[in-house]
């Protein structure tokens, strides 16, 4: 099964470099560095290196305190970070700077692992959350490497689609050193995809040991005290195609009972940015853009934050959070806990399935609400609006539940050390 799938994977690679070059026209970074997805490096690189692999800002941004841990532990480590995308490149770039290497991960084909395991010799590999690669893991455990899937999670969803391709999946899992859970479903769910003999723990989920930097909040209360000054700040974050869409359709309602509010919206993707503009424009709202340093004014409707990370800091200058990616079926959520770190109400869709045990113990303790559909967007929004009290209950909600699921990077660095 491994050759077919890697024949295939073989004969998609000049389609997917034609995606790249495609998607660079939006998004110009996807088009740079490209050889390092087919394992070639044109300079000397750092080797018997700790690797962790990160897919993209989300799990760079859960990682992060790990690694930083790692590194405290054992100041000799030389530490390597790759990702599959350019905003998670870049985040890797503007925490972590020089002290550690970053590449993109190579293509799951043998001759690019083979090159990439050579160039750099890990030590030790440590993949993020959902990340199988089948001649990644092979070829990593052929050169006794060992090889740990890290707050992993697992759907139902996915769980049913790794069941049927099973013959590609358990000798790929057979590979694993070690997989340490989110939850004791994903655990019950990665026992089902791999043979009796995988090592697999819960260890909880290392999301919740999120810190946000003094001067990262003090930045977002100065933005909030000068650019929207006597403002009401709705941050509506890490939206998808069609999601701002909505909220633009809302806000002439909504301006009618909150005369202050202002969108302050920031899409997942660069390469969307302008799109969102045209939107903004086209519903004749009022828009201005960071990165123009326009005056945003009493007459502003939106503010489009079109700059990359920056998200924490915009989360700090703002009254009430909405996360999106949850607002239509298929995109799963996006990461909740931070805006609650830093301390204001948190909204979400429907839709959170790569959250679904964070959303269910949120709304269990109220340190969160769920809309369904735009008709509760607009009530919830209000009623946040009109009820100071209501808003400090659900951060105080929040931060205690944070409090309570906090620990598991110490658990981690335990069972890496181990």
């Amino acid at each position: 099964m491994r050759i077919l799938y890697s024949f295939i994977f073989y004969s998609l690679i000049p389609f997917i470099l034609l995606r790249l070059y495609w998607r660079g026209f939006k998004a110009p970074d996807y088009r740079l560095r490209w050889r390092e997805r087919l394992g070639l490096y044109s300079t000397e690189s750092k080797q018997n290196v700790i690797w962790f692999h990160a897919v993209s800002v989300g799990e760079a941004i859960a990682v992060f305190p790990l690694i930083k841990q790692f590194m405290l532990n054992d100041p000799n480590k030389k530490i390597l970070i790759t990702t599959t995308t350019p905003t998670g490149s870049a985040r890797v770039k503007a925490v972590m700077g020089d002290s550690v290497e970053h590449v993109y991960l190579p293509y799951d084909i043998p001759v690019a692992i083979k090159r990439f395991l050579a160039h750099f010799k890990p030590q030790k590999a440590i993949i993020m959350e959902t990340e199988i690669w089948p001649n990644l893991f092979i070829l990593t455990a052929k050169q006794k490497i060992p090889l740990l899937i890290i707050n992993a999670r697992l759907s139902t969803r996915s769980c049913q689609g790794y069941q049927k391709i099973s013959s590609l999946v358990h000798p790929a899992l057979a590979a694993v050193t070690l997989v340490a859970t989110q939850t004791k479903a994903d655990e019950t769910r990665f026992r089902k995809i791999a043979d009796k003999n995988l090592n697999v723990e819960t260890l909880g989920n290392i999301k919740f040991d999120v810190t946000i930097a003094t001067e990262v909040t003090q930045q977002g209360q100065q933005l909030k005290s000068t650019l929207f000054a006597k403002r009401f700040v709705w941050i509506i974050a890490s939206t998808h195609k069609g999601e701002e869409q909505v909220f633009f359709k809302l806000y002439p309602q909504l301006k009618q009972q909150i005369p202050e509010l202002l969108l302050l919206v920031v899409p997942r993707h660069p390469e969307r940015f302008h799109e969102v503009a045209m939107q903004a424009k086209t519903e004749q709202l009022n828009l201005c853009r960071r990165t123009q340093n326009e005056t945003c004014d009493l007459l502003t409707n939106v503010y489009l934050a079109d700059t990359m990370g920056e998200l924490n800091m915009l989360y700090a200058a703002a009254d009430v959070a909405f996360v999106g990616g949850s607002l239509f079926k298929n995109l799963g959520g996006h990461n909740v806990l931070e805006p609650a770190a830093i301390g204001i109400p948190v909204i979400f869709g429907a839709y959170m399935g790569n959250f679904k045990m964070i959303e269910t113990n949120m709304l269990a303790v109220d340190a969160a609400i769920q809309c369904q559909n735009e008709a509760e967007l607009m009530a919830i929004l209000l009623k946040l609006y009109q009820q100071p009290r209501l808003r400090q209950q659900l951060t105080d909600n929040a931060t205690n539940f944070l409090k309570h699921n906090q620990g598991s990077v110490e658990k981690m660095i335990a069972r890496l050390q181990r």
